[in-house]
């Protein structure tokens, strides 16, 4: 498994390295020693969730791999944070344009979501660091390549960020079935960050509610929601259609 790194020096090392990580599996019975405290110290350093779980999950999740106890996720590429991309829709000198996504898990979506919002201009994506699918070897494959040339930006707390892109002066616009507007009817022209909810529970509704506004995607068949790629696409090209780049 090419995004697995297994064993105590070699997650040490690439923590040490500062090799993008996605998560940290740490067995429940390892004992303090100070490799391991070190592994955490690192993790927690580095902002990079750590999750206690059993011996045998460790087992399954490394395959034939020593692991030691620990092991980590390896990502595809390096994040940013939430201020490169504020920096970087300066350094465009463009209205900021941000896809925000609130709980993707399905590699082929996030891929699909990356190919999307670069062609379509997106300054940047945001990715919840838990309960949420990291840049992975597969999300690369899914992208098309498109990983190498979007920014992502890996945060704790989605309610947290929509709040520090409002202070800014960013719009934020949920997208939900419950929306009181289309999704044509708003104005993407002005600086704006768009909300993309998971697969099956879409937006949280904490989330929900700390929007600026949410709007629908008109739906006249049998189904109740769009699968979240197709769903970004729609919004994000009306953001390019209007802002007529």
């Amino acid at each position: 498994m090419a995004d697995v790194i297994a064993g105590r020096q070699p997650v040490l090392e690439a923590l040490k390295a500062e090799r993008p990580i996605n998560r940290l599996l740490v067995s429940q019975d390892s004992g303090r020693h100070s490799t391991l405290a070190e592994i955490l110290h690192l993790a927690q350093s580095q902002r990079i969730p750590v999750d206690f779980v059993s011996r045998l999950a460790l087992d399954q999740a490394s395959g034939a791999a020593a692991h030691q106890g620990v092991l980590a996720y390896a990502g595809s590429k390096a994040y940013v944070t939430l201020d490169d991309l504020l920096a970087i829709s300066r350094e465009r000198k463009e209205q900021p344009l941000y896809c925000l996504l609130d709980g993707i898990e399905d590699p082929q979506n996030l891929g699909a979501i990356l190919r999307t919002s670069n062609a379509a201009g997106v300054h940047g994506v945001v990715v919840r660091s838990r309960r949420a699918v990291g840049l992975t070897a597969a999300v690369s494959r899914a992208s098309a390549g498109a990983i190498e040339y979007v920014p992502v930006a890996r945060v704790s707390n989605i309610a947290y960020t929509m709040e520090a892109l409002q202070r800014q002066n960013v719009w934020v616009v949920g997208i939900d079935g419950r929306g009181d507007v289309l999704y044509t009817e708003i104005d993407y022209t002005t600086p704006t960050a768009i909300v993309i909810g998971g697969e099956g529970q879409g937006v949280s509704d904490l989330v929900r509610r700390k929007c600026d506004t949410v709007a629908r995607i008109p739906m006249r068949g049998d189904i109740s929601s769009l699968n979240a790629s197709v769903a970004a696409a729609l919004v994000l090209y009306e953001a390019y259609r209007q802002r007529g780049w």
